[in-house]
């Protein structure tokens, strides 16, 4: 049976303890063979069968009090005539997987979609409406970004809700303690009760108000035997609240030490966790800034021929072979290829070049470029989800949504963390209770609130996927895309890699680099060999005629062409027999020059190729073609050797081409004569240190991209290489290779350091939550304390996160 994978995105998670409930509840729903849960971009990777329903799905994970988040889609539906209209466009859209609900509205000429977001986009919906005869177009649509926007928002407004009502309780707890001229001031100004009184409305206020969701939420997953980061909050919150309730208005349940209020630090705890929830939300939205800001290339309008003229319509409403027109200055809809006129398009975001390139008819187009200059007229290729960008896209979300092995240990500690320290906070309370000084109830209950709010599984739970969101994010921006994430941490430790020659290293271009010719001027022994070679598919002809047409040069016709399998061609030339190839086609033809010979035997020690051109069976030159290194590959391996990784050569060509492309990039490992099998047996020799990367661009290089640990693939090599590879380097800059190593490490770095911090806040400070220093200094922990140790927590695990951002090389 085969599957297909989907992705949910969830709401309320917000620690480690969550991702494991959602992932539990997920992989018990009818359907779902596996489900992957990433807490910093809040979604759920699914493998589904193909029977599995959706919204069944959505409802389990409901059910566990983490709801599956939903868009809703108001798309305007022209042609509806009747009810009957209504009722098909109705049971159209209900068909799709992940539409919850569906209505048309005869009236207005609309129907409301709700949706699982991530799951149906609008063009899905409007290819149904379109199956129906019926036309749509979009009205609006709620977006997941504007979803977490709005749950910013809301966190911000309770926020200082709550900071309002928290703040004056404050201010009478604490500054009662603190200055006794303040104490008398306020008793005398309001009386002994009223102060007291206030806290309390006010600590009901903060609860009740702007907390509420700790107590909805933190409830509800006790009730289900799940507890998480929510009860904890609740469970703290609500005993200091309880507690100060029973000492202010029923002191005599108590006993008279104990009698003492901590509406301060049930208030404060609230604010403070919502203060860290809101920064939390607002850093997250600055990890995923890489993603929209890509998505953010595509426009929201295309100028369609559609008839005698354009026709603004939606970008997800054009069609493959639709006619776009492209103004200058606009950026490029779709993929697509040039039909008419000519520009310089910026395709930074594609290639990493940084200068606009050239485009004339013929040459392709790639959605999110900017037309520079110029208009153009393009035939669509590829729209939606098959342009390059929305591929993008989706590889840097499927990493983003990867779990590191790393990450193995914090995922087995979260699943458990809540439950273990709701047991130790039960001890503290006991053993306070039963051991401590007097007043032991107030003491057991300021210590057990302590533990339960300075506890943070939420820096466990994002310290990795933080880190591989914001890395992989900033690798996007630079052209590095993992297709895997898990490659990220492979790569970080790779010990040797191993750079293809020709198209990876060397531009896959043959230029023509020397020539040299005897008895007749150079142009014309180049334009006479180059009008033959025009005729031959042979890689190192087409250097020759690109030669010609780069010097200006006219190719005269060519008579009686004919092509000599490993020797060469020849044909008539203006009357003349011109021969071109190889030493033995000359000795075949007595065209001996013992200085053109002499020549290519040096250019061929120097690693180029040599061919002779005879004329009326006389030699007349020689030419020696090179494939140029690229401009970056020395410095590309320079960089690998100062970051420790060794660096090696494979290629299929001959070893003394090799030995001079190796020596110019400063490569000292080389292995030439390779067919891809071969290159596959080095690789494996080559793990024998280590793990290994390989990098390549050709059809032939998928074996050794697959038998690396890490393959890495240049972006503008074949398609079977981009598939077989876990890294894709968009363009061709083999530098890129060595930045995706560097920021692999950055990353992996990165990971350990949130995840240091995150065990060690906990192993530190839930000792000291317990009374650990009070035998020694008296201290205690104030809950509000905690609760702003536990909110810090969180935000410098985030914080430190987001440094990726900046990373450079």
């Amino acid at each position: 049976m085969s599957l297909h994978t989907t992705t949910l995105e969830i709401e309320g998670m917000t620690c480690g303890a969550c991702v494991a409930h959602v992932e539990k509840a997920l992989k018990s729903a009818p359907g779902v063979r596996d489900a992957r849960v990433n807490l910093a971009t809040e979604r759920a990777e699914l493998d589904l069968a193909p029977d599995a329903d959706l919204a069944a799905v959505a409802r389990r994970v409901e059910e566990e009090g983490y709801p599956a988040r939903r868009q809703i889609f108001e798309i305007g539906v022209g042609g509806m005539t009747c009810g009957a209209c209504v009722a098909h466009v109705e049971k159209a859209l209900k068909k799709i997987p992940g539409v919850l609900s569906a209505t048309a509205n005869l009236a207005n000429n609309r129907a409301t979609v709700e949706v699982l977001a991530g799951v149906v986009d609008y063009a899905t919906l409007a290819a149904a409406i379109r199956a129906e005869d019926y036309e749509p177009s979009p009205v609006e649509s709620a977006a997941p970004l504007e979803n977490r926007e709005k749950e910013a928002a809301r966190l911000k407004r309770d926020f200082f809700l709550a900071a309002a009502g928290a703040l004056p309780v404050a201010a009478v707890e604490m500054g009662a303690h603190m200055s006794s001229a303040f104490s008398n001031a306020l008793h005398a100004t309001l009386g002994h009760e009223a102060p007291m009184m206030l806290a309390a409305a006010l600590t009901t206020f903060v609860l009740a108000g702007p907390g509420r969701r700790f107590f909805k939420l933190g409830f509800g997953s006790l009730r289900r035997g799940a507890p998480d980061m929510n009860a904890l909050v609740a469970l703290g919150a609500g005993a200091a609240y309880l507690y100060s309730l029973l000492a202010t208005f029923a002191p005599g349940a108590l006993p008279e030490g104990a009698r003492h209020s901590y509406f301060e630090s049930a208030a404060a705890i609230v604010a403070f966790i919502l203060l860290g929830r809101w920064l939390e939300a607002r850093a997250k939205g600055r990890a995923a800034q890489a993603i929209a800001a890509l998505g953010a290339l595509q426009p929201k309008i295309a100028h369609v021929r559609r008839g005698a003229g354009p026709v603004d319509l939606p970008v997800d409403e054009v069609r493959v072979g639709d006619l776009v027109e492209i103004r200058p200055g606009e950026p490029i809809p779709v993929d697509g290829v040039v039909v008419e006129g000519a520009s310089h398009v910026d395709e930074a975001l594609m290639t990493g070049e940084s200068l606009p390139v050239a485009k004339k008819p013929g040459d392709p187009l790639i959605g999110g470029a900017v037309n520079a200059a110029g208009f153009l007229l393009m035939r669509t290729e590829k729209v939606g989800a098959g342009t390059a960008l929305a591929g993008i896209i989706r590889l840097v979300e499927g990493a983003q949504g990867a779990k590191l092995p790393i990450q193995a240990l914090a995922d087995k500690v979260t699943a458990i963390f809540v439950p273990v320290v709701l047991v130790i906070a039960a001890l503290t309370f006991a053993l306070w209770m039963f051991l401590g000084p007097q007043p032991a109830l107030a003491l057991a209950l300021v210590n057990a609130v302590s533990v339960l709010i300075i506890a943070c599984p939420c820096a466990m739970g994002l310290a990795t996927p933080a880190a591989l969101m914001t890395g992989t994010g900033r690798g996007a921006q630079l052209g590095i895309l993992f297709r895997r994430g898990d490659a990220l941490q492979t790569l970080a430790g790779v010990k040797t890699l191993a750079f293809d020659k020709t198209g990876t290293l060397t531009l896959g271009q043959p230029q023509l680099t020397t020539l040299r010719a005897e008895g007749l001027p150079e142009d014309e022994a180049l334009a006479l060999a180059a009008a033959v070679e025009a005729r031959s598919e042979h890689p190192l002809a087409r250097a020759l005629v690109e030669a010609a047409l780069a010097r200006g040069l006219s190719m005269p016709p060519v008579e009686d062409f004919a092509y000599q399998p490993g020797l060469g061609v020849s044909g008539v030339v203006g009357g003349k027999t011109v021969a071109v190839g190889s030493g033995e086609l000359m000795a075949s033809l007595s065209a001996h020059s013992a200085a053109l010979e002499a020549e290519a035997e040096f250019l061929s020690g120097q690693g180029a190729s040599c061919f002779f051109l005879a004329v009326d069976g006389r030699a007349a030159a020689v030419f020696a073609v090179s494939d140029p290194l690229r401009p970056t590959s020395a410095e590309a391996v320079a960089a690998l050797k100062k970051l420790g990784v060794d660096v090696a050569m494979l290629t299929g060509d001959r070893a003394a081409t090799a030995q001079s492309i190796a020596a110019q990039a400063g490569v000292s490992e080389v292995f030439a004569g390779l067919k891809p099998e071969g290159k596959v047996e080095v690789l494996q020799k080559l793990g024998l240190r280590g793990p290994v990367a390989f990098a390549g661009d050709g059809v032939n290089d998928a074996p050794a991209l697959a038998a690396a640990d890490v393959g890495l693939a240049m972006g503008a090599g074949s398609e079977i290489a981009r598939a077989s590879a876990e890294v894709v380097l968009v363009g061709s800059d083999p530098l890129k290779a060595a930045q995706a190593v560097a920021l692999s490490r950055a990353t992996l770095r990165n990971i350990k350091q949130n995840l240091f911090w995150a065990f060690g806040y906990n192993v530190v400070l839930i000792p000291v939550a317990m009374g650990a220093l009070y035998p020694v200094n008296g201290t205690l922990l104030n809950p509000a304390l905690g609760a702003a140790a536990m909110a810090c927590s969180s935000l410098f695990v985030l914080a430190n996160a987001l440094r990726l951002r900046t990373f450079a090389s």
